[in-house]
Formats: C-alpha cells, structure tokens, sequence
C-alpha cells in the first residue's frame, strides 16, 4: 500500500499553501495498492515534533477503500473526521512554533468501517487494534515563518 502527494516528496517540504503561512488547506493526497480484502480507510496526520508531545493534525476514517485518495482542500464522501489537538474537527494546519518539524501522513487499510463518534486520535488508535490490514505513510517538512 502506498500513500503520497502530488504536492510534496516524501521528506520533503510541505508548500506553505498547506500551512498556517498559506491558505490553511489540506494537501492532496494519493492512495495506491490497497488490499482487496479491505473495508475502509483511515489517515492520521500528527507532528511528533511538537514541544509538547505528539500533535494530531487530521483525522479521518471510514474512507472507502475505492477511493484514490483526497483532493486539496476536501474531505472524502461519507468519511468521518475526528478532533485535532487544536481542539475542533478537520485539517489542523501545521504551524510549528521553531524549527523544521516532521508531519507524518499516515494511512491505514482496515478491514472493518469503525462506528465512532467525532474523537481523538488515541481513541481512533485504539479501535483499530486488531482490524489494521497494512499501513503507510509518507512525512512532510515544515518550518513556518510567522
């Protein structure tokens, strides 16, 4: 399985479009080799280089596994979003206050739909266990300018 974009290589930079310093959209995203046998599809965006701790930017699941991936600034049909560490659902626009961070997009093949309500990436992990077919992943680079 794979999972990339036709905006940045993997470890290469996000375009500042996508961020904080930009439009604040989503970037497009692509999905290839998905297993046959798979029911949905989910995405974890997170910066594990937030001071903090793990940042979650995005989460979304109950893609449908037909789907090629997600266009610029958009949300698959029927999937569902979760919250962000920003406290609020959809695309969490990566604005790390120093330094380059590390955004890593990651995708997962499921092999059942998961009935959830709008939650956080832990309880997101959580519900995978035991249903995770393949995973993938690509990382992108960011050093905001504000």
């Amino acid at each position: 399985m794979k999972i990339t974009s036709s905006a940045f290589e993997n470890n290469g930079n996000i375009p500042s479009k996508y961020t904080c310093d930009g439009e604040g959209i989503n970037p497009p995203l692509n999905f290839s080799d998905i297993p046959a046998s798979t029911q949905s599809l989910a995405l974890i965006v997170d910066d594990p280089d937030a001071p903090s701790g793990t940042f979650v930017h995005w989460t979304v699941w109950n893609i449908d596994p037909k789907s090629t991936g997600i266009e610029e600034n958009s949300i698959p049909s029927g999937a569902v979003q979760g919250m962000t560490s920003y406290g609020k659902e959809g695309y969490g626009v990566p604005c790390p206050p120093s330094g380059v961070h590390r955004y890593f997009f990651k995708l997962y093949a499921l092999d059942a739909k998961l009935y959830l309500p709008s939650v956080r990436a832990d309880s997101l992990e959580k519900a995978m266990i035991g249903h995770t077919l393949a995973q993938a992943e690509i990382i992108g680079l960011y050093s905001s300018t504000k």
